[in-house]
């Protein structure tokens, strides 16, 4: 993970309860698929209009109301050294702060550039490379700034959103499970896919909140969610091994949306061609 220490949280003055919390939503490195989620929940974000002020969100309106924000939302990963220093900024505004999303929870699918050599990505990809100006990592929020709560995926699921919204106006714990995917499916009835058919799947180490999106359409679990709260990553990966997956193969199913986060990175590294370490090193 990043070196970058993290940047003190200077104190917010107290203020009078306002009839309706502020509410701002951030972008860093990222597709908006995680703001896009909190703009389909269509009906209920009617509701949540009425219950909160949101005071900044440029996916959604141009107006701005100056903060400091009781709740603020971060979607993105940092990447840049400009980010580094915004998110000090955001944090200092911020009474509360939640990331949301596998970008901003763990550095998001742009974390492979962690393991592979940036300066040369930039060769390939910019005509002109000197002009760019970016990290060699990317890292979540939590990385750099204090974070009171990590909601999870590829995009974050509508309802577990909508609870942790709940959960700070009503400041409460959100209610969030921290248990596998393993156990959505045997709520949905879902057979598993590794067992019957013997496909690859990631549900035993991943975290719940997909509802078993892809093993109730009998497809193996991509891990969109990220580590579960014990995930035995080493004992999946002699399962996958056993079903006939190659060892870079095994390396190349965790290293997808939750790559750098720590049980994954650990696990895929476990299964990295000697080459690739000795590049790495």
């Amino acid at each position: 993970m990043s070196t970058t220490p993290l940047l003190p949280v200077p104190h917010v003055p107290a203020r009078a309860v306002t009839a309706r919390p502020t509410l701002a939503v951030w972008k860093f490195a990222s597709c908006d698929g995680c703001q896009l989620t909190l703009l389909n929940c269509e009906d209920e974000l009617m509701a949540l209009a009425g219950t909160v002020r949101i005071a900044y969100f440029p996916e959604a309106t141009r107006a701005v109301v100056d903060g400091p924000y009781d709740v603020s939302l971060v979607e993105g990963s940092v990447t840049t050294p400009e980010e580094v220093e915004r998110i000090g900024h955001i944090r200092a505004m911020s009474r509360h702060l939640v990331t949301i999303g596998a970008c901003a929870t763990t550095g998001g699918i742009q974390a492979l550039r962690n393991f592979a050599d940036v300066a040369e990505f930039r060769s390939v990809v910019y005509a002109h490379p000197e002009y760019l100006s970016t990290l060699d990592r990317s890292t979540p929020i939590s990385a750099h700034v204090s974070v009171d709560f990590e909601l999870r995926g590829c995009p974050v699921d509508k309802g577990q959103l909508l609870e942790v919204l709940a959960a700070y106006i009503q400041r409460r714990r959100p209610r969030i499970p921290t248990y596998s995917v393993c156990v959505e499916c045997k709520r949905r009835g879902a057979v598993c896919v590794t067992v019957a058919h013997g496909t690859p799947c990631l549900g035993p180490v991943t975290q719940a909140g997909c509802g078993a999106l892809c093993p109730g359409f009998a497809r193996g679990c991509y891990g969109c969610f990220g580590p579960q709260d014990s995930p035995n990553t080493s004992s999946l990966a002699d399962r996958l091994l056993a079903t006939g997956m190659a060892q870079d193969e095994v390396m190349r199913v965790y290293r997808t949306f939750n790559a750098a986060s720590e049980p994954f990175r650990r696990e895929s590294e476990r299964h990295e061609p000697a080459d690739d370490k000795e590049v790495r090193s």
